[in-house]
């Protein structure tokens, strides 16, 4: 309770700091990307060392939605399928098989918003799944995280570039987690209707549940992505 009361406060203080500085126009941005992850999965109860994973490729999804209202934040969301096996099989299975949603739902106000543009706000990190051991033994995760948000960008003018770095690090002592990215876009289409934007990026999503009785479960997934933003 505590924690969350935590939050609220956070809350509370950037709006109070951001009442002025309001997006004058807002809008809907929506991407998609192509996320080639790698990384690796540790089950000490199991296996003493972290084992790698297979390379693959997931699709990442992300819309945010920005208005002029002072004191209502702004909202993002993003979701990714994570559905990777450790290279390590037994009898042709793979040792685990992690197959977990992960969804952010972020309420953030714009602190800076022009050339240099500055985000902060709270998020919730819904982790829910399955993960499998040998095809055998499966083990339930649903686990709902709170984080603190941040982000910061720059704009090249007149160029269509611009830079972006976001993370979301935990508030929980029992649910260590943390997922930062930083991107370069280049907006290929401006005008007054919408903008369309190609960019390339890396993300790096870090879990670590061992401190939860129920769990002990550590993962680290990270990796290129490359996509298209539209903003309208």
């Amino acid at each position: 309770m505590k924690m969350w009361n935590n939050l609220t406060l956070v809350t509370a203080m950037l709006a109070m700091s951001v009442v002025a500085q309001a997006d004058t126009l807002g809008g809907i941005y929506a991407s998609v990307d192509y996320w080639a992850v790698q990384g690796n999965y540790n089950d000490s109860r199991r296996v003493g060392d972290a084992l790698d994973v297979d390379d693959v490729g997931l699709a990442q999804f992300a819309v945010s939605i920005e208005h002029p209202v002072p004191l209502v934040p702004n909202v993002r969301i993003r979701h990714v399928t994570m559905d990777v096996d450790t290279q390590q099989k037994i009898a042709g299975q793979p040792t685990y098989n992690v197959d977990v949603n992960n969804t952010d739902v972020i309420a953030y106000y714009e602190l800076l918003d022009n050339v240099v543009s500055v985000d902060a706000g709270v998020a919730a990190k819904a982790l829910d799944g399955d993960i499998q051991y040998l095809g055998i033994h499966t083990w339930k995760l649903s686990e709902t995280v709170p984080m603190l948000y941040g982000s910061v960008g720059g704009k090249l003018p007149f160029t269509g570039l611009s830079t972006k770095a976001e993370a979301l690090i935990s508030v929980d002592n029992q649910l260590k987690v943390s997922d930062v990215s930083a991107e370069v876009k280049y907006d290929f289409i401006d005008t007054l209707l919408v903008d369309v934007g190609a960019k390339v990026g890396y993300r790096i999503l870090d879990v670590d549940l061992s401190s939860k009785k129920s769990l002990d479960n550590k993962f680290r997934f990270d990796g290129v992505y490359a996509g298209l933003e539209v903003h309208f």
